[in-house]
């Protein structure tokens, strides 16, 4: 296992569309160890493999024990997820993104959903999510086909610069402490 460099907006591969993955084995396990090591080294609770740099539709996603949503403290590793269901309620939320640090905003995401896809064994999976969870599962399905929660924003002015490292803080009280709006001119491409 190893921790594997974690690509950042501007990286071409974050706007790739991710392959099917179609061989199961010991390089997928390689891979997902080393996805679960590297978002627990960056305190992350959601990493997917272009994050790392590999283009294959996987995600990992571990939300803390602490947290009060069904599904915390279990690690999830899913291979060729899908959305199966939404529900039509949405709720708007504050997400930041590995690959987007020192950043968080708004994004509006569906309240419920129910993800299909495989294990490492290739074994067909069906996990049904609400609340947090149901968040970090979209957004990390996104970054499977290349979208960023910037993307997504409720408005163009509802992403906050924070302190580096602080983003997953600055996401679980709901607010951003500093109210510095983030533009193209930080470095931060927003399109």
């Amino acid at each position: 296992m190893s921790v594997r460099q974690i690509r950042v907006v501007g990286d071409p591969v974050l706007r790739a569309k991710a392959h099917p993955v179609r061989r199961f084995g010991d390089h997928l396990e390689a891979l997902v160890e080393d996805m679960v090591e590297t978002m627990h080294a960056a305190a992350g609770i959601g990493l997917a493999a272009p994050q790392v740099g590999v283009l294959e539709r996987v995600i990992v996603i571990e939300l803390s024990q602490e947290e009060q949503d069904p599904g915390s403290g279990q690690l999830y590793v899913l291979v060729n997820p899908q959305i199966a269901r939404a529900s039509t309620e949405e709720e708007a939320g504050i997400e930041g993104c590995l690959s987007v640090p020192g950043y968080v905003g708004e994004v509006v995401r569906h309240q419920a959903v129910t993800v299909k896809g495989q294990d490492v064994q290739g074994r067909k999976i069906r996990i049904k999510a609400q609340g947090l969870l149901a968040r970090v599962f979209q957004h990390e399905i996104d970054h499977l086909d290349g979208v960023l929660y910037i993307d997504k924003l409720t408005a163009p002015d509802s992403v906050w610069q924070v302190v580096e490292g602080e983003e997953e803080l600055a996401e679980a009280r709901g607010k951003v402490e500093s109210q510095a709006v983030a533009s193209p001119s930080d470095g931060l491409a927003l399109a």
